[in-house]
């Protein structure tokens, strides 16, 4: 029987896929066969991209500055993918960030550069990347939200709120799409050791707190998420549409 988690041949498109998560998806994604294109923003992608070619795949990467992101600019990004790799099979949209501050005080502008990222960008990249795999009869959209896409979190209202809407959203595409060939699911991360949560690594009580809580006793590494994002990118998926995969080290069960 032929493997159902090979991706030999598909092309893919990670955004935010040189560092953290995103790299840990691009890597993994790469690793099963697939050839990437990868946005950044202030990363460096050139390791990340000969870590890539060295496995024998094709990799390109586009600096995009996801705020204030318009259709345009989405089906540019997408382009770009396509034009470099010769199609497009998978999108993980990946790239988020994230404003700690008290909600009292926490001003109009960083909530909406918050969203703007993590959710606007979101839709418009599922939006131009959807209408080229309907066309194509089928294709396979990952979307990353949170843990705290079920919570509350603390002192991150902007990012909780994002990470809910990004599972509606991942529910809402497959409603439309399924039927068409296209998958549309979700991963739920717990937390992770990326630039994201290094204040809370750094901060020795909050640390102490989280690890407490997490019955792994641990945060996880991003290579430990990515495996989620290739059974979704792969034939071992078909049947999935509209799920969340949380990965977690057990942070949801208590």
């Amino acid at each position: 029987m032929a493997n159902p988690f090979d991706l030999s041949g598909r092309r893919a498109l990670v955004t935010g896929g040189a560092t953290g998560i995103g790299e840990g998806i691009a890597l993994a994604l790469a690793e099963a066969g697939a050839d990437v294109a990868l946005t950044y923003r202030s990363h460096a992608p050139q390791e990340t991209q000969a870590w890539i070619e060295a496995m024998g795949r094709s990799c390109a990467a586009v600096r995009a500055d996801f705020t204030d992101m318009d259709q345009a600019g989405a089906e540019a990004v997408v382009g770009f993918a396509r034009d470099a790799l010769g199609g497009l099979d998978i999108l993980v949209n990946n790239a988020g960030i994230i404003h700690r501050e008290d909600s009292a005080e926490m001003p109009l502008k960083d909530w909406r550069q918050v969203l703007s990222v993590n959710l606007d960008s979101v839709w418009l990249l599922s939006q131009a990347a959807g209408r080229h795999m309907l066309a194509q009869g089928g294709g396979k959209i990952v979307i990353v939200s949170s843990v705290l896409g079920s919570q509350g979190g603390l002192r991150v209202p902007a990012y909780a709120s994002s990470k809910h809407a990004v599972l509606g959203l991942t529910k809402a595409l497959c409603n439309e799409w399924a039927g068409h060939g296209v998958n549309v699911n979700a991963i739920a991360p717990g937390y992770t050791a990326t630039d994201n949560t290094q204040a809370l690594r750094d901060d020795p009580d909050r640390s102490k707190a989280l690890l407490e809580r997490i019955p792994a006793g641990r945060f996880a590494e991003p290579s430990e998420i990515a495996g989620a994002a290739v059974f979704l990118a792969s034939d071992a998926a078909a049947y999935c549409h509209g799920s969340t995969v949380t990965v977690d080290g057990g942070w949801m069960a208590r």
